[in-house]
């Protein structure tokens, strides 16, 4: 591979919401893409009627973006970017192991680490996928705004940099702008753990506690994030870019992201079990909160947010009681 001119054919592997919009960005970029979906209807909608109404409703897709259920197609693409939610990646690796005979750049393009072992994504696919560059897309994006081709800015992150940049220039759009780093681990923390502090903010918002509220939540949420990810091998200034607060700021202030509004729905007494049961779409935060209040607890790192998330997830969790014993948390000094 030599720069973007290596790069004509994409794959993306994962047909919801934020694969199918990514999807689309690479087609507008004149790349060659084929999305893999699951769902044989999401498949044959895509490449008859150029939408996606199962996971991006009203949206039109271009023409020239092809979908296929076949992972045996994907063995011809320059470069795989995967979608799929973060506690699948390892089945659909696996899956795809067999069609892979020569080593492609794969882009991890989930949010999560994997519940049951504590690993990254981008330790699960050196696992399941090994010889293969890896590079991790990540930042704050909702994925109905990309797809409409509203203006989005996103870190691409890859240790090697020459790969970094052709993926860079190979995606560009005016409205869809990556930034390079070389810190993939960073890029990862950013997006695994900023799913689990916007729960915590659907239940401020759910209890209607207010915007000052709000704000303490995501600054503190941040610091928690930040000692966390370094302890994992982040570097700070990566938490603090585009894949960390930017993709904080962004899931902590709105209902558009699953995640928050799952929270809020927390806060106005549901179950966790009842708001899962109705949604197709995934909340990683539901099953990044566990791994990351183990590691952190393994690493001797203070998460109260975090701690007070998984609390409330459980099925005998009492709102009132949880956000009572945040609040009454010792005094101390402000430290990032």
């Amino acid at each position: 591979m030599t720069g973007a001119d290596g790069l004509q054919h994409l794959g993306v592997i994962g047909g919801g919401a934020w694969g199918t919009a990514l999807g689309a960005v690479f087609a507008r970029a004149g790349r060659r893409t084929l999305l893999w979906a699951r769902e044989p209807e999401v498949v044959e909608e895509i490449n008859d009627r150029h939408e996606n109404s199962l996971f991006l409703p009203d949206i039109a897709l271009p023409g020239d973006l092809r979908a296929s259920g076949d992972l045996a197609a994907f063995a011809a693409m320059d470069a795989l970017f995967l979608v799929t939610p973060a506690q699948h990646l390892r089945a659909v690796a696996g899956a795809l192991r067999p069609h892979l005979e020569r080593p492609l750049p794969l882009v991890i393009c989930a949010k999560g680490i994997e519940r049951d072992s504590g690993r990254l994504m981008s330790d699960v696919l050196a696992e399941t996928l090994p010889g293969h560059p890896i590079a991790v897309l990540s930042g704050p994006t909702f994925a109905a705004e990309v797809a409409r081709g509203l203006p989005a800015a996103l870190t691409l992150a890859s240790a090697d940099e020459a790969l970094g940049r052709a993926l860079m220039a190979a995606i560009a759009l005016p409205t869809f702008r990556t930034y390079y780093s070389a810190d993939i681990i960073g890029a990862q923390i950013g997006g695994a753990v900023k799913n689990v502090l916007a729960i915590a903010c659907g239940v401020v918002a759910g209890l209607q506690l207010g915007e000052n509220a709000r704000a303490a939540l995501i600054t503190r949420g941040l610091a928690e994030m930040t000692r966390f990810g370094v302890a994992m091998g982040a570097r700070r200034e990566t938490l603090m870019g585009l894949s960390g607060v930017g993709d904080l700021i962004l899931t902590c202030s709105s209902e558009q992201s699953r995640n928050m509004s799952l929270g809020k729905a927390l806060g106005e007494g549901r179950r966790a079990a009842d708001i899962l049961a109705e949604r197709r779409s995934v909340a990683e935060g539901v099953w990044s909160a566990g791994v990351v209040a183990r590691l952190g607890r393994k690493h001797g790192i203070e998460m109260p947010i975090t701690d007070a998330v998984v609390a409330l997830l459980a099925p005998d969790a009492r709102v009132g009681a949880v956000v009572e014993g945040l609040l009454a948390r010792p005094l101390k000094a402000e430290e990032p």
